[in-house]
C-alpha cells in the first residue's frame, strides 16, 4: 500500500523533536552562509551565484538522464543574472526553458504556486515534445493507463512505485497547492514535505522530478529570503542519487509518519550549504590572491593555469599537463612554470625529473 492509498492521506505526521534537532543545526549553518554572502562584493558574489545556479540546472536534468552543455547553461544563467553582458542565452530551447523556470521559481518565491504557473513550467521543459512519446504537455496527466516508476530491462522490470489514478490528480494537486500557499510553516520543512507530496502524486506524464526540485528551490529561496542561490540542492541530490531514490521508495511504501524522510532531506540541505561555504571560502581566497599579485606580470597561459589550480585542478600539476592543457611545447610549459616559481607564485612539491609537481603558494 502506497502513501496515497492510506486512509488519512495526505495528513502527514512527524516527530517534532527529531526534526527540530536537525533544523537547529541547519539554521545555524544557513545563518553563517547568508552572513558570509552579505560580506561578498559583487565581483565575488556573482561567480558564486552563477556556479550554484548553473550546477542546480545541470544536475537536476542529469538526475533524469538528461545531459546539458555546461557552457550553454552557464551562458544563459549569466545573461539572466546580468553579470556577464557578453553572455547570451543558449540557442537550445530546452536550456532556455529550464533556465527560465529556475529564475521564475527563485526570483518570484513569494508569489503563489498555482496550477497555471506549474503548467507554464511544464511547457518550458518540453518545448519540442516527441509525438511518439505520448507526453501531455502543460496539463495534468490523463488516461486510464497506470503511471508507474520502473527500472530494469523489458520483461524483467521492477516496479518501484505506482502513482494515483489520473482522475484523482486535479483534486490532489489542488490540495497540495493550497497547503503550499496558505500554511504557515518553516519553509525548509515545507520544502521537504512538498517535494515528497508532489512526486507521490506524480501529476505530469513526465518531468515530475525536475519540477519537484524546482518547487524545492522556490521554497528554499523563501527560507533564505533571497532570490540568489548560493547552494544547489539538486547537485547534492545528484551526489546521493541512489540514496535519494531508495529513501523516496521506502517512504512512499511506508506510513504517513515521514520523520525519516524529513530528517534525510534537511541533512541534504545542510550538506549543500556546507559545500557552498567551502566554495565561497575558496572564491574569497582566490580573489585575495589576485589582489595581492595584481602587479605581477603573467601571460595568458599562466593566468589560465592559476585559475584552474584555484578552481579545483585534479591531480598533480606537471610540465606535461601544462603543455597538454595549453597546447604548447613542454619547453614553453617549463619556462612558464619556472617563471612563476621565480616570482613566488608556484613551488615544487617534489624534486627532479618529468614527474616534478608544482602547487600554488597560498
Amino acid at each position: 500500500m502506497y502513501l496515497w492509498e492510506k486512509e488519512d492521506w495526505p495528513h502527514f505526521v512527524w516527530d517534532n523533536r527529531k526534526i527540530d534537532e536537525v533544523l537547529i543545526l541547519l539554521r545555524h549553518r544557513q545563518g553563517r552562509l547568508l552572513g558570509m554572502a552579505e560580506t561578498l562584493g559583487f565581483d565575488v558574489k556573482s561567480p558564486v551565484v552563477l556556479e550554484a545556479m548553473t550546477a542546480d540546472i545541470i544536475k537536476s536534468s542529469e538526475i533524469e538522464g538528461i545531459r546539458l552543455n555546461p557552457d550553454d547553461v552557464r551562458s544563459s544563467v549569466a545573461w539572466q543574472l546580468g553579470i556577464d553582458r557578453i553572455g547570451v542565452p543558449s540557442a537550445d530551447r530546452y536550456i532556455e526553458g529550464v533556465v527560465d523556470v529556475m529564475f521564475d521559481a527563485v526570483h518570484n518565491y513569494d508569489k503563489p504556486l498555482s496550477q497555471d504557473r506549474l503548467f507554464d513550467w511544464h511547457y518550458a521543459l518540453f518545448p519540442n515534445p516527441n509525438p511518439l512519446a505520448h507526453i501531455t504537455v502543460g496539463n495534468w496527466r490523463h488516461g486510464e493507463e497506470t503511471m508507474q516508476v520502473v527500472s530494469g530491462r523489458y520483461g524483467k522490470e521492477k516496479v518501484h512505485y505506482e502513482a494515483p489514478p489520473s482522475s484523482a490528480v486535479p483534486q490532489m494537486m489542488a490540495d497540495l497547492l493550497q497547503w503550499i500557499n496558505d500554511t504557515d510553516f518553516d519553509p525548509v520543512l515545507k520544502a521537504a514535505v512538498a517535494h515528497l507530496w508532489f512526486v507521490t502524486i506524480h501529476p505530469f506524464s513526465d518531468g515530475n522530478g525536475r519540477l519537484a526540485r524546482t518547487i524545492t528551490d522556490m521554497l528554499l529561496a523563501k527560507a533564505d529570503a533571497t532570490p540568489y542561490r548560493f547552494y544547489s540542492m539538486s547537485a547534492q541530490i545528484a551526489l546521493e542519487r541512489q540514496e535519494y531514490y531508495e529513501m523516496l521508495e521506502q517512504t512512499q511504501k511506508g506510513s504517513l509518519d515521514i520523520t525519516q524522510w524529513i530528517v534525510w532531506f534537511v541533512r541534504m540541505v545542510d550538506k549543500a550549504i556546507e559545500s557552498s561555504m567551502e566554495t565561497i571560502s575558496r572564491t574569497l581566497s582566490k580573489a585575495s590572491f589576485w589582489e595581492n599579485n595584481r602587479h605581477i606580470a603573467m601571460n595568458e597561459r599562466q593566468t589560465k593555469m592559476i585559475n584552474l589550480l584555484w578552481d579545483g585542478f585534479e591531480g598533480k600539476l606537471t610540465t606535461s599537463k601544462w603543455a597538454k592543457i595549453n597546447k604548447c611545447s613542454t619547453d614553453t610549459a617549463l619556462r612558464d612554470i619556472q617563471d612563476l616559481v621565480g616570482k613566488g607564485i608556484l613551488v615544487r612539491t617534489d624534486a627532479g625529473g618529468r614527474s616534478t609537481g608544482y602547487e600554488l603558494v597560498k
